[in-house]
């Protein structure tokens, strides 16, 4: 399969037939060839981890751990053991950076449009309401999200994989409970992150 052969290849495949069809897309519209847009990149970057840290999310929560839970009870199956040996320490790489990558992107954007105040002050500090309340309410949320991942996940998850020493049983039940409570908490925080992520722009769905 040569470039899609590998991870690698398949980013700089997608990345660039992005900037291949801007460039025609900028030709078309008469914009000049390099007719570049920092915001819009950033925007772009933005959405891309979002997505892969979302879709993680929902892949722990609705399909890696019903499917863990499964394999333990299932006496003649294969056990999770490669699910947790081979898959989710990938998963949780991409998941835990990508959340990194979307708060970060998302602040420089805010922060490129001079709006990085105005929004974690969910409109208190210049008056809009209307834009920064509601976008405010989904960067809080995003950022609840984050500190979830890093903070508590993360810690947590490094004691299942047996990536910390000394941890007895005791510790193991309490973090495998964390996780599966934490998980569930940012699954659902993620749902009206998306609402108030685009409402700014777009309205509140309700």
């Amino acid at each position: 399969m040569g470039l899609l052969s590998s991870i690698r290849g398949v980013w700089i495949a997608g990345i660039g037939l992005s900037i291949l069809l801007a460039l025609s897309v900028n030709l078309i519209n008469g914009d000049g060839l390099f007719a570049f847009n920092t915001l819009a990149l950033i925007r772009w970057a933005h959405i891309v981890a979002g997505i892969i840290w979302v879709g993680l999310l929902y892949y722990f929560n609705f399909v890696q751990m019903p499917a863990m839970a499964a394999a333990t009870a299932d006496e003649n199956g294969p056990g999770p053991a490669a699910i947790g040996r081979y898959i989710l320490p990938r998963a949780l790489l991409w998941f835990r950076w990508a959340a990194l990558a979307t708060w970060g992107t998302g602040a420089l954007y805010l922060l490129t449009t001079g709006q990085l105040l105005s929004v974690f002050t969910l409109g208190l500090s210049s008056g809009d309401t209307e834009y920064a309340l509601a976008l405010g309410v989904g960067v809080w949320l995003g950022t609840i999200l984050l500190f979830n991942v890093w903070a508590i996940l993360w810690p947590n998850q490094k004691k299942l994989m047996g990536l910390v020493s000394g941890v007895n049983e005791a510790e193991l039940a309490k973090a495998k409970t964390r996780v599966a409570t934490v998980a569930r908490v940012n699954a659902v925080l993620s749902i009206p992150m998306l609402m108030f992520m685009v409402a700014g722009g777009h309205g509140v769905a309700l």
